[in-house]
């Protein structure tokens, strides 16, 4: 799905996969995110995504011209959730306002499991 955006001297459009890749590198880069989940609706368990799987852990969605980002991560054993989960929102929101030039609206994160890193 692609979404346009108006500018002075023409449209602008980008596909959301394309939100969805840059989003997801952004994710991983913050501390306590040890990778993105794909959840398997038949039996509800979570896997963690390799790197070039990244978009299958994200839903980019546009209502009304805003961006609506839902992430399904893992996290590190030990962190605050609630903290890694902050850190993630303020970082993709800012990131990915200023790479695409749509505002977002709503950032959903869905902790999928717990990992212990060496």
């Amino acid at each position: 799905m692609k979404e346009t955006l108006s500018t002075g001297s023409g449209n602008l459009i980008i596909d959301v996969d394309v939100v969805a890749q840059y989003a997801g590198s952004v994710a991983v880069e913050c501390f306590g995110i040890v990778g993105m989940a794909a959840v398997s609706m038949s039996d509800g368990i979570a896997k963690m995504l390799k790197k070039e799987n990244l978009t299958r852990g994200i839903n980019v969605e546009m209502i009304n011209n805003k961006l609506v980002l839902d992430f399904h991560v893992i996290v590190s054993y030990g962190v605050n959730i609630r903290a890694v989960a902050a850190n993630l929102v303020n970082n993709v929101k800012y990131k990915v306002e200023e790479y695409t030039g749509f505002e977002i609206d709503k950032i959903n994160v869905f902790v999928e499991g717990v990992r212990v890193i060496d």
